[in-house]
């Protein structure tokens, strides 16, 4: 996997911020760049495994 840009994900998220009408303090952006650094290396993780061609969806449970 690719290292994370950090100067990219800041800009992300100021620009997300101001997209959704967020207010963004300046101390939050590394609390915020920190964590989505995380979940994107946890995404990337779950999506560079393979599954085989004979998997399914698992099953639907509603009550």
């Amino acid at each position: 996997m690719s290292e994370i840009d950090n100067q990219a994900l800041e800009v992300y998220i100021r620009t997300a911020a101001t997209a959704l009408g967020i207010p963004l303090e300046e101390a939050w952006i590394p609390s915020i760049r920190t964590n989505l650094a995380i979940s994107l290396r946890l995404a990337a993780t779950v999506a560079e495994f393979e599954l085989p061609d004979e998997s399914e969806p698992a099953p639907v449970f509603e009550a």
